[in-house]
């Protein structure tokens, strides 16, 4: 098929990189480097242009859908907040995203999980979560506080893999006395049980 006239190399590696997300949704893991060019659009030479191989396009895979999170942890920083736990608000609010489309956290998330089945993106993995775990231990709230927020955090972002959804008055309160406890970490020493 070869290059489609007007798709400039980064529009393709782009198509390539949602076509390959897609085939692992559709097919799994196994997706074949032919039905990933079909879904881009472009020859399978045309694909290997850009990727030399499948393992050199899931890895770019997931390194890209690592950075997509990061970018939404990025921008949920609020400029004006100053106080410790900053980059902890930030997180909550890109890992709730209230307003999101479910839809599309459940196939993000079932695309992740796929992806974790290889080794070498678990390590990649792996290596990011310790990354982001060390920015968030440097944000200045207690241990016991950031551990728990950053559960229950994970714990609600993953309910539209189950078909529940985030989108609860429940939930929304959740989130904010979670928000409200980074703010307030003082809070969590008053729940502390009796010896």
């Amino acid at each position: 098929m070869g290059r489609t006239a007007g798709r400039s190399p980064h529009d393709t590696r782009r198509a390539l990189l949602d076509a390959a997300a897609d085939a692992v949704r559709v097919r799994g893991i196994h997706a074949s480097l032919d039905e990933i060019a079909r879904f881009a659009g472009v020859s399978k030479g045309g694909l290997i242009y850009h990727f030399a191989s499948k393992d050199e396009l899931i890895l770019e895979l997931a390194r890209d859908q690592l950075a997509a999170f990061q970018a939404s942890v990025d921008a949920a920083l609020d400029p004006s907040d100053t106080a410790p736990g900053r980059l902890t608000r930030a997180y909550v609010r890109a890992a709730l995203a209230p307003d999101g489309d479910e839809a599309a956290a459940r196939e993000s998330l079932a695309l992740i999980t796929q992806l974790m089945t290889l080794p070498a993106v678990a390590e990649l993995a792996r290596a990011d979560a310790e990354r982001l775990e060390a920015a968030l231990a440097a944000d200045g709230l207690p241990a016991d506080v950031l551990a728990l927020v950053v559960a229950a955090a994970d714990g609600m972002s993953t309910a539209p893999l189950w078909g529940a959804s985030t989108r609860t008055s429940a939930n929304r309160r959740l989130a904010q006395r979670l928000l409200h406890l980074t703010r307030h970490p003082h809070l969590w020493e008053t729940l502390a049980p009796e010896a």
